[in-house]
């Protein structure tokens, strides 16, 4: 059964009219395709007026509505010849990142993704999306392997943050995320990463240094999230709304700040209604993405990236 957020239930209701109508008209053997025709024009209508205008916090919700794709449903509908890499080769095999060797039209690539978990079950296994410090160092080595090979990199981001455990600090957290931060700047090969769902803090910043950083029209990217912000400002979680409001942190917000370098639109009401659409306009982004990137030189890559990144929070009045 479809999960509906609260703005969305008119949406359904509206479908669900149209759906019923239908069914009359089969039943009774009578035409009212001219009838269905308004309604379904007031559908998309109803559609793009309420997307259009979310506030910040709704599109947060939508960044983590459960039928979104995840990683993993990207994998199975852009990518052919996937071969998963398990492991670090120093502690252990995080499922919170999944990663390896694919082609995408002809194109050898090296996609690296944060996963989570349809339901309860899942979500232990893959600890929610959120990386311990192997998962990250799985990451590099990843990449490192792909740059051996002059192999294109493309990362997926999609957590509400890295691990906070006690065992994951205890293991380097702070230093895994940022001997990736460090490393991703000097890789000579293509990196374009995107963030198809919640980017929270390190955590996603993690897999996320690249020649292109883009973000789904419905995602968010913040050093916190609007729950933790509120509970610190405010000692509380129901101020979530004004905190995201406060954080501006949609795509639309990033990209007229320079943080990231385009939006990736999302099908009429989200990419968790209609899967395949949403992997269709994503492969062709990353193909397009992939053929400028690879005209460069590494020097010029290496060389744009680290201007792009220094200039972010540096201004002049």
């Amino acid at each position: 059964m479809r999960t509906l957020l609260d703005f969305e239930r008119p949406i359904a209701e509206l479908e669900s009219r149209i759906d019923e109508m239908k069914r009359l008209a089969a039943e009774k053997n009578l035409d009212v395709s001219a009838a269905t025709a308004v309604l379904e024009n007031q559908l998309v209508d109803l559609k793009k007026e309420t997307f259009r205008n979310l506030t910040r916090w709704q599109r947060v919700q939508v960044s983590r509505h459960p039928d979104r794709p995840y990683t993993q449903d990207y994998l199975h509908r852009i990518c052919t010849d996937f071969i998963e890499i398990h492991g670090d080769r120093q502690v252990a095999d995080d499922k919170a990142i999944v990663g390896g060797f694919a082609n995408i039209d002809g194109h050898p690539v090296m996609i690296i993704g944060q996963q989570k978990g349809r339901n309860t079950k899942e979500r232990q296994y893959r600890n929610f999306g959120m990386p311990n410090p192997e998962g990250y160092r799985k990451a590099l080595r990843l990449m490192k392997m792909a740059e051996k090979f002059n192999c294109p990199i493309i990362t997926l981001i999609d957590t509400p943050g890295a691990f906070p455990g006690l065992e994951a600090e205890e293991r380097g957290q702070g230093e895994a995320i940022a001997r990736n931060l460090r490393d991703m700047f000097m890789l000579t090969v293509p990196v374009i990463c995107i963030i198809i769902g919640e980017g929270a803090s390190g955590g996603a910043l993690g897999i996320a240094i690249g020649d292109q950083v883009l973000m789904l029209e419905n995602t968010w990217y913040s050093v916190i999230s609007p729950e933790s912000c509120s509970s610190i400002l405010w000692r509380s979680w129901d101020y979530k709304e004004q905190a995201a409001e406060a954080l501006k942190l949609t795509a639309t917000d990033m990209s007229s700040n320079g943080l990231v370098d385009g939006i990736i639109p999302e099908p009429l009401g989200g990419a968790h209604l209609d899967h395949d659409r949403m992997s269709e306009i994503l492969k062709g982004e990353i193909i397009n993405r992939l053929i400028a990137l690879q005209a460069l030189s590494p020097e010029e890559r290496i060389n744009q990236r680290i201007e792009k990144f220094s200039k972010m929070g540096v201004f002049v009045e």
